[in-house]
């Protein structure tokens, strides 16, 4: 079975990027890594990338009069990798409406937060400010809004007693580092549908959640669902 093509939008230091070519290098993954795409030259990740094999490509958004203009260059870029799917990886840059349209349910992204809660920038620090006593991490199909749409995996990690942001985001980072190789390689197994705003993994294991806790006290256990064990 052809595996799915996949490419990757970044920015930056692409350690999300990182946990999916280290996914996807594994022979019996559903899903290969076949472009990477930054907006900076200057991105680290897409040293990630050249040192994995995978193809990469700069498009400046400096470049284009305009963010259509951009994002037809993105889109067309994507396109004739053979893209079938595309991961947003700390890509700074808000996608026009007419992109998100055209790869709809065909685009995800990760965010540091257990949306819909936390949209946006800061999150960790926001979620700290809000008192919450659980934080975490989503998987979600994109929408024209700002980190909106059908979340397909979460993670969630408590908020410990002495936490600043900085604390909080490293043990949220460790979780996006481990839910979106699951919510790629989910895709890849073709087991994900959306009606709606409602995301269905098919062949669902019983129970409401799943336990990741190693050699943790209970007090520091992580919660991913779906689970990454699932037959």
């Amino acid at each position: 079975m052809a595996r799915l093509r996949a490419g990757v939008l970044i920015s930056g230091s692409g350690t999300n990027l990182g946990a999916l070519l280290d996914a996807a290098a594994a022979a019996d993954y559903p899903a290969e890594i076949v472009l990477v795409v930054s907006n900076s030259g200057d991105a680290q990740g897409l040293e990630r990338a050249r040192a994995a094999g995978v193809p990469t490509r700069v498009i400046d958004h400096r470049e284009f009069p305009h963010r259509a203009a951009f994002d037809e260059a993105l889109s067309a870029s994507l396109g004739d990798a053979g893209c079938e799917l595309v991961c947003l990886a700390g890509f700074m840059r808000l996608l026009t409406a007419g992109f998100t349209e055209t790869w709809r349910d065909r685009l995800i992204n990760i965010h540091p937060s257990l949306l819909p809660s936390f949209k946006g920038l800061d999150a960790q620090a926001r979620a700290l400010a809000a008192g919450v006593a659980i934080a975490g991490c989503t998987v979600h199909f994109v929408r024209p809004e700002m980190d909106a749409g059908p979340i397909i995996v979460q993670g969630a990690v408590p908020v410990l007693e002495g936490d600043d942001a900085a604390a909080l985001a490293a043990r949220i980072l460790e979780v996006e580092h481990r839910i979106y190789p699951l919510a790629l390689r989910l895709m890849g197994e073709g087991r994900v549908s959306v009606a709606g705003d409602v995301v269905t993994i098919a062949e669902n294991l019983p129970g409401d959640v799943v336990t990741i806790a190693g050699d943790r006290p209970a007090a520091t256990e992580t919660l991913i669902w779906p689970p990454e064990n699932r037959g």
